[in-house]
């Protein structure tokens, strides 16, 4: 078991602990020298390592999401905490607890998938209430479901974040619904539920977060779609208007084209989810990085590459933060096993820079940060990590 968390190392300490391996580059140094850098992970975070001697023979020792024990020291290097590396040596998965290396969601699965089945148990539309059952009873896609992350890097970036995701989105369509009962509840909170489903497949999430082939190349909203199309197909006499609303809602929940949307929200339901999703999304990510900024006395956070900005952490928002830190240093969460189902009964902006009138607002969504960047098709791509 681990003892000390990559959140909890200080400035001068000696490091001799395990981590799981999220990047390795080989890169050279001015005065010609090769050195190592690694961006180790657990579940509390990231530190970055670095290698300036033995490069070669250590860097042949790992590889790119494999564990290894490392020794060092810790220093402050622009802010940033860093690891000099004396040794290190691969340590087999046998070894390690993966619940220590990878975030995991605050509430356990039971709970949110007692969640889900309450949600699903209010549906009276019996074709939308048929359809999810179908979905709960798919073993496969439920294990999936309830272990996925909602992303790879923006929200919701920890297994069962996909669940908790969902979850909420449908929470805050339930209020919507209250507040404009004129709003098809049914509909909405099913589109709730299903709108982010392709990520069960466009993400790979047994060690790193990261993408899947089949992500790469079609997206979870194509992936999404044709999962949907083949669960509607499978209720006999599903009505062909309610599958098409359906399906648009998927479709059309990243809002306009330029932010990966096959189709822009032409119902209110899709309005309406295509909102809430981008507000879920902004509010965890925002928090999180908050709620990961250093511990220290400044009242604002670093900057945040992707929103283009730095926060403001309010008191409460700073008085959160000792305690978490401290729960997850002394009681680490336990992977949750796979569920049983039953059916169902960005960096520091450059000198000068201006951020111009819309980033000013706060009425964009996470696609517009990305507008005008120059992004490798084999990198993460945040317009599509929502």
């Amino acid at each position: 078991m681990k003892k000390v968390y990559a959140g909890q190392i200080q400035d001068r300490d000696i490091i001799k602990e395990s981590f799981l391996v999220r990047e390795k580059i080989t890169a050279t140094a001015r005065n010609g020298k090769a050195y190592l850098t690694i961006k180790l992970m657990d579940r509390t975070g990231e530190v970055e390592g670095r290698v300036w001697d033995r490069v070669e023979e250590l860097s042949d020792c790992f590889e790119k999401d494999d564990f290894v024990q490392v020794q060092g020291k810790a220093s402050l290097y622009l802010g940033k905490m860093q690891l000099v590396i004396q040794d290190l040596k691969k340590i087999e998965d046998a070894q390690v607890d993966l619940a220590d290396y990878l975030p995991v969601a605050e509430r356990s699965v039971e709970d949110m998938l007692s969640e889900l089945r309450a949600q699903v148990a209010s549906i009276q539309n019996p074709y939308l209430r048929e359809l999810m059952d179908h979905f709960l009873a798919d073993e496969e896609f439920m294990q999936g479901y309830s272990s996925a992350p909602a992303a790879k890097a923006i929200h919701h970036v920890y297994l069962g974040g996909l669940l908790d995701h969902s979850l909420s989105v449908a929470r805050l369509a339930d209020d919507i619904c209250r507040h404009y009962p004129t709003v098809d509840r049914d509909m909405l909170l099913t589109g709730a539920l299903l709108h982010d489903i392709g990520k069960v497949a466009e993400l790979c999430y047994e060690r790193a977060f990261g993408y899947t082939d089949e992500g790469k190349l079609l997206g979870h909203i194509t992936i999404g779609f044709q999962m949907l199309d083949s669960k509607i197909n499978s209720v006999a006499g599903f009505p062909r208007d309610l599958a098409v609303l359906l399906k648009h809602l998927l479709l059309s929940h990243h809002g306009q084209y330029e932010y990966g949307s096959p189709k822009r929200p032409k119902t209110l339901e899709a309005i309406i989810l295509n909102y809430l999703d981008d507000l879920d999304s902004k509010i965890n990510g925002i928090q999180t990085h908050i709620l990961k900024d250093p511990d220290n006395d400044e009242s604002w956070t670093g900057y945040h590459r992707i929103y283009d900005r730095y926060f403001y952490k309010s008191p409460a928002a700073a008085s959160m933060q000792s305690p978490k830190s401290e729960e997850q240093a002394s009681s680490p969460p336990v992977v949750p096993a796979t569920p049983t189902v039953e059916p169902a009964p960005n960096t520091v902006p450059a000198k000068g820079r201006q951020p111009d009138a819309r980033r000013k607002n706060f009425n964009f969504t996470l696609g517009d940060q990305l507008r005008g960047k120059n992004l490798d098709l084999f990198t993460t791509d945040e317009r599509d990590d929502k």
